[in-house]
């Protein structure tokens, strides 16, 4: 018995200064991102990116053409599954949101576009809105009422 626990803790030991002497995650090796490895000896002027295509439904997980002199890859994305879908190659920094309108029900912000990825038709800027929220929220010093 006391020969296996001398073996056991002997593989334990090496395994652990062989996973300590491997490349690990942060070490100075920048690891490229899902579209650098599909087409990494293209520039960005001669990649052409298509539309993420979701794998079921209108959102979630999917795949990307990417071409490249000639080449066509297939890569991961991914489409949001919320109101930013339309505008899920696009970045926007966003205002606070407005107020309620009591006619629609709805509040709106506008957004500015801030970075283009996958060589996207973007606009300078888009206008989103959303439900408002059923619930009048309580300030610090309100207690619930009983």
């Amino acid at each position: 018995m006391r020969g296996l626990f001398s073996v056991t803790l002997l593989l334990l030991l090496a395994l652990t200064l062989s996973a300590e002497a491997g490349p690990g995650k942060g070490k100075g090796k920048h690891k490229a991102g899902k579209h650098a490895k599909a087409a990494s000896e293209c520039t960005p002027a001669e990649t052409e990116y298509g539309k993420c295509v979701p794998e079921q439904g209108d959102c979630g997980e999917g795949l990307r053409e990417v071409t490249c002199k000639g080449q066509t890859n297939k890569i991961q994305c991914r489409i949001p599954c919320n109101w930013k879908k339309d505008i899920s190659d696009c970045k926007y920094k966003f205002g606070p949101w407005g107020p309620c309108d009591a006619a629609t029900n709805t509040k709106s912000r506008s957004g500015s576009l801030k970075k283009v990825l996958f060589n996207a038709d973007c606009r300078d800027t888009v206008s989103v809105s959303k439900p408002c929220s059923p619930k009048v929220k309580k300030t610090r010093g309100e207690k619930k009422s009983a």
